[in-house]
């Protein structure tokens, strides 16, 4: 079957369509990624968007229960140069074709993604629709250009829980996760590294909070437009202070949103397994998976009270953040290393030393 992927400027890709037929709008973007398609497609951070991927050869090892990072995908769509056919992997459960249909996410293979990914990086990240129905290239790029793209727009109410669960039951320390998208491999990393966790919904008040009596309070990462959630950042806000604090991702622009800083739209945002960051204090240079589209502006945070700890070595933007004297800290990229290395993991060792410091002078006082 035909498909084809049109953005708002005009430009048309064409190609055989994969998985389910329909028509899905999104903002089209690329992920540098070799592997892990799957962890990709499940992340809820994608919800809105279009993922090409820059690795030419896509579902050659199938798809299986165990790497999932949320219980479904949340792509819009699934563009690729190359569907394999044949998954060739002892833990595979099903093709990804198989997959993709029986959750409804159209593919699209067979299109120049080179291409597609240098446009992208010259034009910036556009609105598009990607169609099994509608072949008609000037009707498809009226209905890109008429869809409502991210800026603006509150996408965590469609991936966050619906009510509060128990992740694990033991645990030294008590971790509420305020859930805006959050991936499962965060809720493992902090169930072994011996915290007891608690999800809880996005629209959670600061008072409910603080009533689960938590040891630390994880904003996890989400999709979309961290400027549109206004009660997250107002949650944030109130919570500094009284509980330490760790975000992640969009729970990182949130926490620069609350300490009064902005963010702002990148041109075509980190996408992939392999995007070095720089420890400011150490010199250390991590290789870090992220996925945003947004960034915070260090320039409009007061540098008395928020000193930048990361630094992107690709474009000097910032990726992570520390409070000078309450226990609080973000990172833009993912520590949970799913999919990518490992090299971020310690920093689920410095959430928890920090709650371990803050009971400590709690007990004192």
């Amino acid at each position: 079957m035909d498909a084809i992927l049109a953005l708002e400027d005009g430009t048309i890709f064409r190609g055989q369509s994969f998985g389910a037929s329909g028509e899905k709008y999104g903002e089209v973007v690329f992920n540098t990624s070799m592997t892990g398609y799957q962890e990709i497609l499940t992340d809820p951070s994608y919800k809105g968007q279009i993922v090409t991927m820059t690795y030419p050869l896509i579902g050659n090892y199938g798809v299986n229960k165990e790497d999932v990072e949320s219980c479904r995908p949340f792509v819009e769509g699934f563009a690729v140069k190359e569907y394999s056919k044949i998954a060739s992997n002892w833990r595979a459960q099903q093709s990804l074709g198989d997959y993709l249909k029986e959750n409804d996410i159209v593919g699209v293979e067979g299109i120049d993604t080179r291409t597609l990914t240098l446009h992208i990086r010259q034009a910036g990240e556009l609105k598009a629709v990607l169609s099994t129905e509608d072949l008609d290239e000037k009707s498809l790029v009226k209905k890109a250009k008429d869809s409502p793209g991210l800026i603006g727009r509150d996408l965590v109410k469609g991936v966050s829980c619906r009510k509060t669960y128990s992740w694990n039951k033991q645990g030294k320390y008590r971790v509420v996760v305020l859930d805006c998208g959050v991936k499962l491999n965060i809720l493992k990393l902090l169930s072994n590294n011996n915290c007891q966790v608690l999800v809880v919904p996005a629209k959670t008040k600061s008072s409910e909070i603080s009533a689960l009596n938590p040891d630390g309070v994880l904003l996890s990462n989400g999709p979309g437009d961290p400027a549109a959630l206004s009660t997250v950042i107002n949650t944030t806000k109130e919570l500094l202070g009284e509980v330490p604090i760790f975000g992640i991702c969009l729970g990182h622009q949130m926490l620069g949103l609350a300490l009064g800083g902005k963010t702002y739209k990148l041109k075509f945002g980190h996408h992939g397994a392999n995007h070095p960051v720089k420890d400011v204090k150490t010199g250390k240079v991590a290789i870090t998976v992220q996925n945003h589209g947004f960034c915070v502006d260090m320039d409009t945070l007061n540098k008395k009270e928020i000193e930048m700890t990361h630094i992107n070595l690709n474009d000097r933007t910032l990726e992570g953040m520390r409070h000078r004297k309450l226990p609080v800290f973000s990172v833009q990229f993912h520590p949970e290393t799913s999919p990518g290395p490992h090299d971020a993991q310690y920093l689920f060792g410095s959430f928890v030393k920090s709650m371990e410091d803050w009971r400590a002078k709690k007990k004192r006082h």
